[in-house]
């Protein structure tokens, strides 16, 4: 039996609607079971309007309930009211709660992997949380220094070297520390994935690659060194490639994954590909971790419009590397 934790993201958000329509909306191997990690009153009132069964209350440590798919673990008391579309402390406060829960029981081998639902970053701020986003977070509940984001939608996958940091600050963020690690976590995370000889593609930062440093240095002055020096120790690593043909070589095959130097350089084509199956992959630490590749997208929420594609492709992510040896459970994370 394999059990995953699907966090149910901002409750106000389309979350908790994705992880229903893609739990009962599909036909899953039967060894499959999943933990909603949230509010049994909210889930038990969009089952019953889904027509959908309501999953029975449960917890760590308690037996499986006979006959059932899916579970709903209440960790957090005082889950406030739904307000669909809103963004409010209180809801933030509540998600990353949820998701405190979930690595925890993760840790525990309480679940097998851990799915998470959308959160907002603007919510976040409100509640005085200072965190970028879900990667950062679960780096830090885990205790790893060394991560990633591989996003992955159809032929792509896409490993970025920074990432949620303003445009104007990139060309300062980006170091050969973390273009390299950038670089080696896509290998390994393509190893764990199944890809036996991975061949990593990585972008330049400036058009044209930097044109022979006359768009900009840091392509000779940071890339190129890294590139040789992952070739040198056995990687097989090429760049730095201009990005407007780099995702076109992808795409043809060429590459089985693209390091990226900031967020939208390599979501910008992934998601045109991609936009309703997108995968967001956690490398790097001691769990399974992955979530679907979009937002909370409040303009839909409590509107039963929200597509559950990209939360069924997490999920079968999520299934099938929690069936592998983890290979940065034994290093705490790398």
């Amino acid at each position: 039996m394999i059990r995953l934790a699907i966090t149910l993201g901002d409750l106000n958000g389309i979350g908790p609607e994705i992880a229903l329509k893609a739990v009962y909306g599909c036909r899953w191997p039967a060894a499959l079971r999943f933990v909603f990690v949230g509010d049994e009153q909210l889930l038990h009132g969009l089952s019953e309007s889904f027509g959908f069964a309501k999953p029975p209350r449960w917890a760590p440590g308690e037996d499986w309930p006979a006959r059932c798919r899916a579970v709903v673990w209440a960790p957090v008391s005082g889950v406030p009211a739904c307000t669909p579309g809103r963004i409010t402390s209180a809801a933030s406060r509540t998600a990353v709660a949820w998701i405190r829960h979930a690595v925890l029981a993760a840790q525990a081998g309480q679940v097998d992997g851990v799915v998470t639902g959308p959160i907002c970053k603007e919510g976040l701020k409100k509640a005085g949380l200072d965190l970028p986003g879900h990667t950062e977070f679960l780096a830090d509940l885990t205790g790893v220094k060394r991560y990633a984001m591989m996003l992955m939608g159809g032929p792509l996958r896409v490993i970025l070297a920074t990432r949620h940091v303003p445009l104007s600050e990139v060309s300062v963020r980006l170091t050969t520390a973390c273009i390299r690690q950038a670089a080696t976590l896509a290998d390994e995370g393509l190893r764990w994935l199944g890809v036996a000889s991975p061949r990593i593609g990585v972008c330049g930062l400036n058009p044209h690659a930097g044109d022979g440093g006359a768009l900009g240095g840091e392509e000779k002055r940071l890339i190129a060194p890294v590139v040789r020096a992952l070739h040198r120790a056995g990687l097989n690593v090429i760049g730095p490639v201009p990005s407007d043909v780099i995702f076109y070589q992808a795409l043809r095959g060429d590459y089985d994954a693209v390091v990226a130097m900031y967020h939208d350089q390599g979501l910008g084509p992934l998601k045109m590909i991609a936009f309703e199956e997108g995968v967001n992959l956690t490398l790097g630490l001691p769990i399974v971790r992955t979530s679907p590749d979009h937002g909370t997208a409040f303009d839909i929420a409590g509107k039963n419009q929200a597509n559950p594609a990209s939360m069924k492709a997490a999920i079968r992510v999520a299934a099938s590397l929690a069936a592998k040896p983890n290979p940065w459970a034994e290093k705490g994370g790398g």
